[in-house]
């Protein structure tokens, strides 16, 4: 009988079941990006995301690339997501070689505008013909330098309050929390923040520790991942949704 429990409590729940994550395998990840991903992916972005992924993973400078490059699949849900919100206005803190920001320039209308900050402009710089070929260069506003000195020159502008639909974060995680104080105030009420690499590689979870090591850049800011996981979660100001697409994307819509 349907909502009975008699005789459930004895057996386990079938093993497919029991797992809370469909993604069990490197198969499902790759098939998921082969069938409706990559055959969707407009053409810019597939030259970007392929430059990125082959010339510079050369590069002793930027050899952690592939935690610095947001994944297409997370990608192809975040321009979905813009396109429904109606997004005109972002911003980005964290740019590397830009498949994020240019994932957000196609997404938003011709007169759209985003404000990117990185502090190295050459890896920007590097990405800049895909804009340009792509008809959207024009929607960029980069800032290069530090995150925090330039979030705070634009707070002091009451034009920045609330004017923002939608920022994007991938950067420095040990500053996640300085940047949320900012950025918080920065969006509008209804607006959505995005957190990228909130499951940070699966270090957030003490049992992939004990199974396999992570290189030390994955340990230096795993603490800082876990403190702001658990702020976010208290944080009244914003309604959240942790999702386990890619390294671990939160989006937070600001409520007040």
């Amino acid at each position: 009988m349907a909502g009975s429990s008699e005789g459930v409590e004895d057996k386990g729940l079938p093993p497919i079941l029991e797992q809370r994550c469909i993604l069990q395998s490197e198969a499902l990840s790759q098939y998921i990006l082969e069938t409706s991903v990559y055959p969707r992916e407009p053409e810019a972005l597939k030259e970007l995301r392929q430059l990125t992924a082959t010339d510079l993973r050369q590069a002793p400078a930027i050899r952690f690339w592939n935690a610095m490059a947001t994944g297409p699949d997370e990608m192809q849900f975040l321009s979905m997501l813009l396109k429904l919100m109606n997004a005109k206005k972002t911003l980005e803190i964290g740019v590397f070689t830009g498949y994020s920001l240019l994932a957000t320039a196609l997404s938003l209308p011709h007169d759209g505008e985003i404000i990117a900050i990185d502090t190295n402009r050459k890896n920007f710089e590097l990405g800049l013909p895909f804009f340009e070929k792509a008809g959207v260069a024009h929607k960029v506003d980069f800032r290069q330098g530090l995150a925090l000195p330039i979030l705070d020159e634009l707070m002091k502008e009451e034009k920045y309050k609330g004017w923002f639909d939608f920022v994007f974060v991938d950067a420095d995680k040990s500053n996640y929390m300085n940047y949320h104080a900012r950025v918080v105030e920065m969006v509008r009420v209804g607006g959505v923040i995005g957190y990228d690499n909130t499951l940070w590689n699966g270090s957030v979870v003490a049992e992939a520790m004990a199974e396999r090591p992570f290189p030390w850049y994955i340990m230096d800011s795993r603490d800082a991942i876990l403190e702001f996981n658990a702020y976010l979660a208290a944080d009244p100001r914003v309604e959240i949704c942790h999702l386990s697409i890619s390294d671990g994307l939160t989006l937070c819509r600001r409520l007040s």
